[in-house]
C-alpha cells in the first residue's frame, strides 16, 4: 500500500510533493497511484524501440513534468536525463537512450510493488 513512509523508502521527496498538493495527502497518494497506469511510459519505451526519437522526446518530457510535479525523485531524474538527451538529439549519444529507459522502467516496477 502506498503510503508517506513507503514513499520516502522509495526516495520520493514528500515534503515537497505534498507541498504541491496543499499538503493533502489523500490527494498526493492518489496522484502517485495514478501515475503507475501512466500511458506515457509504454509510449516511450514503444518509440525508442521503433526510433522515433520524436515520439519518444515528447513521453518523456510528459513524463519528467509529471514525476518532477510528485517528487518522485527515482523516476524523475533518468526522465529528466533522457529528456534532456532527446531534446537536441545527437547520434553519439543514442546508446544512453535505452539504459535511461530501463532505469525509469525499473524504479516504475520497485514503485508499483509498493502498492
Amino acid at each position: 500500500m502506498l503510503t508517506i513512509e513507503t514513499l520516502q523508502k522509495f526516495g520520493a521527496d514528500t515534503k515537497e510533493g505534498l507541498g504541491r498538493c496543499m499538503n493533502n495527502e489523500g490527494l498526493y497518494l492518489k496522484l502517485v497511484g495514478m501515475v503507475l497506469g501512466d500511458a506515457g511510459f509504454g509510449k516511450l519505451k514503444d518509440a525508442l524501440a521503433a526510433g522515433d526519437v520524436q515520439a519518444a522526446f515528447e513521453a518523456a518530457h510528459a513524463l519528467k513534468g509529471v514525476l518532477g510535479n510528485l517528487s518522485l525523485t527515482p523516476l524523475y531524474v533518468p526522465a529528466s536525463e533522457l529528456t534532456e538527451l532527446l531534446r537536441d538529439p545527437d547520434p553519439s549519444q543514442a546508446d544512453r537512450y535505452q539504459p535511461l529507459c530501463d532505469e525509469i522502467l525499473k524504479q516504475l516496477e520497485v514503485l508499483t510493488a509498493l502498492q
